[in-house]
């Protein structure tokens, strides 16, 4: 401005034309990125999965299907970053044409300034020098740009999750330090339905009371909701309407956190062991826990006998998912880092309906020895391994059909005197 007033006038007007077309441009670049990347995680979620169940894929014969399948997302993934490659390209080059043709338009009215002696030559190779001075740095700027819509894009999902909040049922809530929980636990007219289906009601008006110390069996077939009532008193779910109550202190104004600590231990049909050792493996259960903690806890879940047969013993690797043990080992290993943590009220989730006779026979008696001065929420499949259970009950569509013991039931001749001479005969 202050070497030219006339040559300033001229750049700042072809600003603004430079300066829309770029945001427009980049506009578009940062949407055709976002896909890019989206694209790229689809096609490794393929891959991923295809690794993961390479048993079932070769057991199936499919490694050409799953290479078909891999090749083609990968596909897709090319031809948008292809896509983005030329746009980038576009803006940079497109920027770079610009530039050039400010400083040509700067030589071309500086040369009628020069010609009618309103500009000296001094004046005017100053003016070009501060102009390319910018120029320069204009044209680092397109680089930097291009580099910043790949990085933007491929981190918007770490930002996203990184400025997502934490949920308030681990924040928020009483953590009870002076004492334990004894496990009495309520369901109080209860109704619940999954935040994906929610005109499909899963439980209704469903009342519960367990003692505590008392072993309580929930059975029935496939759909009535007996998994989603260990997952709502997990609070991997909030019910709709009603209450559960431990100990007469609603769930809801528990740290959930706290919850899963130190009072609740789930165990779960299939175990997801971590790719590490056993020693690590049940320790997870509680990370401060010493070694002799931990054996403790497996003597109690019938596994420290196997475990000490390895080469490594507790130092053993259980490969991924825990693929180096079998299913038997695998849910005692659960067990044990379960009871690591002392629970009060432990929670099986048909803990034996995936293993064999003999596995079962085991696992069934390390659990019988376990579940002793505990309250025991047991989802059952087997109707077999429930038998002694202080109570059972009977779901149906979501609510209580029938409720007494094993002998109260069978003499009942209901729904559960129905369930188990089915599973009898498909025994037989």
């Amino acid at each position: 401005m202050g070497i030219s007033p006339q040559l300033t006038a001229a750049i700042m007007l072809s600003l603004p034309s430079i300066i829309l077309i770029g945001t427009l441009l980049g506009r578009s670049l940062r949407k055709l990125s976002i896909e890019a990347q989206n694209q790229l995680a689809k096609s490794t979620a393929v891959c991923e999965e295809a690794i993961q169940n390479i048993r079932t894929v070769k057991a199936f014969a499919a490694e050409e299907k799953e290479i078909e399948m891999f090749s083609k997302e990968v596909a897709l993934g090319s031809r948008l970053y292809e896509k983005l490659g030329f746009g980038i390209g576009l803006f940079q080059g497109g920027t770079n044409i610009f530039l050039n043709g400010i400083l040509l338009c700067t030589l071309y009215i500086g040369g009628h300034l020069l010609s009618t002696e309103q500009l000296s030559p001094g004046e005017l190779m100053a003016f070009l020098m501060a102009t390319q001075t910018i120029q320069k740095s204009l044209t680092q700027l397109s680089l930097l740009f291009g580099s910043y819509v790949k990085g933007i894009s491929a981190g918007s999902r770490i930002f996203e999750y990184l400025e997502m909040p934490p949920s308030p049922m681990m924040v928020s809530g009483e953590i009870i330090k002076d004492q334990s929980l004894a496990g009495n636990i309520t369901f109080r007219n209860v109704n619940f339905s999954y935040p994906t289906r929610p005109e499909h009601v899963i439980l209704k008006n469903f009342n519960l009371n367990i003692p505590a110390g008392k072993t309580v069996a929930i059975v029935g077939s496939s759909g009535n909701g007996k998994s989603t009532i260990a997952a709502l008193l997990e609070r991997f779910y909030d019910v709709d309407n009603g209450s559960i109550a431990i100990d007469g202190k609603d769930l809801r104004s528990l740290n959930a956190g706290y919850l899963r600590g130190n009072v609740l231990g789930y165990i779960d049909q299939e175990p997801i062991l971590f790719a590490s050792s056993i020693m690590e493996n049940i320790r997870y259960g509680k990370p401060d826990a010493t070694n002799e903690d931990v054996i403790e806890a497996a003597k109690e879940a019938n596994a420290h006998e196997f475990i000490t047969k390895f080469p490594d013993k507790y130092d053993t690797q259980v490969g991924e998912r825990g693929a180096q043990l079998s299913g038997g080992q695998k849910q005692r290993i659960a067990i044990a880092r379960a009871l690591l943590k002392r629970p009060s009220i432990l929670i099986l989730d048909e803990a034996t309906s995936a293993l064999d006779y003999e596995s079962e026979r085991i696992v069934q008696s390390a659990l019988d020895d376990v579940t002793r001065g505990r309250t025991v929420l047991i989802i059952a499949h087997r109707l077999s391994t429930i038998k002694n259970a202080d109570i059972i009950v009977v779901l149906q569509r979501g609510v209580i059909a029938e409720m007494g013991t094993h002998t109260e039931l069978i003499k009942k001749k209901g729904l559960y005197y129905t369930l188990v001479n089915e599973q009898d005969k498909e025994n037989a």
